[in-house]
């Protein structure tokens, strides 16, 4: 089996790889579908996924073509259940990428999915001396289609903050106060997410949205390589609902790459009931506590 359902506190998720599976779309892996026990749907869009693993890129391969450009869809990804409540994806090094990785899930209670990623270059195949890794979520339809985070424009400001692009590719990339990494790409190829910046920075490595009731937490480990993303209609039209699919992202940045070193990133996604903001500078506060704990010893 490519994909499993679990279940721990408030949450339901289908975590699968890039098979198609009835209604299903191949490609899409990650987070199939994503419940809460308050909610009345998937809050992500049925047929597509969440923390989809859709691209990497290094200014130069991804423009070749469209098979190229989502790699870490099309290329083969083997699916495996670690337990009730985990699971790991893993790709093998890619065709043009030569990049493997590996993508652990791990559902907490009461509303929690832990996200490590792991990546490896096997081959000198960037030749700007950098890559990137993308990941999108297709969010169902919300009536709000923002991402809001601390930050602002000016360094030291750390005021909520709102981002909701008026088209795709529109100033649509978030980076770090800290972050004066400048990403050259090819001349005239195509445009995407990751080559447009918005005048907006983050304070603090975590943002939110809201759908139906429930608000959707995206935390990050630490600001370092992190970039955020956001789409008003990249999961495209919901005819239905009559309006569009936002797509809430993110990026990891390696700057400066080695062969075959190992690169990572930790991330938490949260689901709950709507709250204040406060609320949820708290579980970003709380989870960064959890990590800069030290490891419990093994029982005797």
């Amino acid at each position: 089996m490519g994909h499993a359902t679990f279940t721990c506190g408030d949450l339901e998720a289908v975590i699968g790889d890039n098979a198609a599976h009835g209604d299903h779309r191949a490609g899409y892996n990650g987070v199939w579908s994503l419940k809460h026990r308050k909610g009345t749907r998937n809050v992500f869009m049925p047929a597509v996924a969440g923390l989809n693993l859709e691209h990497v890129f290094n200014g130069e391969t991804e423009f070749r073509n469209t098979d190229i450009f989502f790699e870490p869809r099309r290329a083969p990804m083997t699916f495996k259940q670690l337990g009730p409540h985990s699971a790991e994806l893993h790709q093998p090094p890619t065709p043009n990428f030569h990049v493997e990785s590996w993508t652990r899930f791990t559902l907490r209670a009461p509303h929690y999915i832990d996200f490590e990623f792991r990546c490896k270059p096997h081959q000198h195949a960037h030749p700007r001396g950098w890559f990137g890794v993308f990941w999108a979520s297709y969010m169902n339809a919300p009536e709000d289609k923002s991402i809001y985070f601390p930050g602002g424009w000016r360094k030291g400001e750390e005021l909520w903050s709102q981002l909701c692009t008026q088209e795709h590719n529109d100033e649509s990339t978030v980076r770090h106060f800290d972050d004066e990494l400048k990403l050259e790409f090819a001349a005239n190829t195509r445009d995407a997410l990751f080559k447009n910046h918005s005048r907006l920075r983050f304070a603090k490595p975590y943002y939110y949205g809201h759908i139906d009731d429930l608000v959707f937490l995206q935390m990050f480990e630490r600001s370092e390589g992190v970039r955020f993303a956001q789409s008003p209609s990249g999961g495209g039209v919901n005819a239905p609902a009559k309006t569009t699919n936002p797509a809430w992202d993110f990026q990891f940045i390696v700057p400066k790459y080695e062969v075959p070193k190992e690169y990572n990133l930790r991330a938490c996604m949260v689901l709950r009931p709507r709250c204040s903001r406060e609320e949820l500078a708290a579980e970003y506060q709380a989870w960064q506590r959890t990590l800069a704990a030290p490891p419990k010893p093994p029982p005797k």
